[in-house]
């Protein structure tokens, strides 16, 4: 890899990893407007972790370093995910070093590690919320390895420079595989990043929350970091739809300034339409019930396993 394409990957990465709360707050004042809201403005996550920035930690005194550890590990596993992403170029850092199992590994080291410091301190909702995130994980992420292995056998491989490069160089046309993997795709989205309807981000009812009971011990700094991997992981989720279903737009090393501009202006307007319609499904659907979350996963899984079987025995 020359040293162009290193700076292209570079500057790709911190572009994603500054501008994931922005497309938070972009979907949480879409969310407002469609419930004619006002809403606090897309800046309102950067106005929340600088605040968080410039507080006091308060840690409680059974807690152990995995506690303290936990924001940091999660934060650098996104950090990670978006360096092996293509979001505006199809050269990434990491993305030779690392393929699709390798990304789908990332999500679930950061599961792991906000689980464990959730039941950390031995609160009873921390607990609560760590069994039902490690339930969450378990049923998605066979989900999300079935839509990666979808587009892996149509393109001959797991490298997702090599995959957004071949779906870009397809014809248009509607192919029934991906369009099975893009529903079970657009599920396992919502459930990953705790939205509706498997959870709500924005709730302060303790016994329906999945995300927010594991860090209602952290504040300060910790919580910063927690929230903008959260916003981060948001990000990744979205420039992985966008990679795998609309490749279109994204530029190359060599095509310069005027390309990379290009490449940057055609990822936020995708971006943007991905933020809006994350907001319209979140508007128009109820929060479902803990208990029927399995029921959601098994159909996002089964439309991903018909998407993989569409392709291998049709071919399309």
């Amino acid at each position: 890899m020359n040293a162009a394409n290193v700076l292209l990957g570079a500057f790709q990465a911190l572009l994603s990893i500054l501008a994931a709360p922005l497309l938070l707050g972009w979907v949480d004042q879409c969310r407002a407007w469609f419930s004619n809201r006002r809403g606090a403005g897309v800046l309102q996550p950067y106005r929340v972790l600088r605040k968080l920035a410039h507080k006091d930690a308060v840690i409680a005194h059974n807690a152990s370093a995995l506690f303290r550890a936990s924001p940091y590990v999660q934060f650098g596993a996104m950090c990670l995910a978006a360096a092996i992403i293509p979001i505006v170029s199809v050269t990434a850092p990491l993305a030779a070093a690392a393929d699709t199992i390798a990304l789908v590994g990332l999500f679930a080291l950061a599961r792991v590690f906000i689980a464990l410091a959730g039941m950390d301190i031995g609160t009873a909702f921390g607990s609560l919320g760590a069994r039902r995130e490690m339930l969450v994980g378990f049923l998605s992420e066979p989900a999300l390895l079935m839509v990666f292995f979808t587009a892996s056998l149509i393109c001959g491989s797991t490298l997702l420079p090599t995959i957004v490069d071949t779906l870009a160089h397809r014809e248009l046309a509607i192919y029934p595989s991906l369009a099975f993997a893009g529903v079970a795709f657009t599920m396992v989205l919502l459930a990953e990043n705790a939205r509706i309807p498997i959870d709500n981000p924005a709730t302060h009812l303790e016994l329906t929350m999945i995300h927010e009971a594991m860090v209602l011990e952290y504040s300060a700094r910790h919580l910063a970091l927690i929230e903008w991997a959260s916003a981060l992981k948001l990000m990744n989720f979205s420039a992985i739809g966008l990679a795998l279903f609309v490749p279109w737009g994204l530029t190359a090393a060599s095509t310069g300034p005027r390309g990379l501009v290009v490449g940057i202006a055609a990822t936020a307007l995708k971006l943007a339409v991905t933020g809006a319609a994350l907001a319209m499904i979140e508007t128009a659907s109820a929060k479902l019930r803990i208990f029927r979350a399995p029921e959601f996963l098994a159909t996002a899984f089964l439309f991903a396993v018909l998407g993989l079987l569409v392709h291998q025995l049709l071919g399309s």
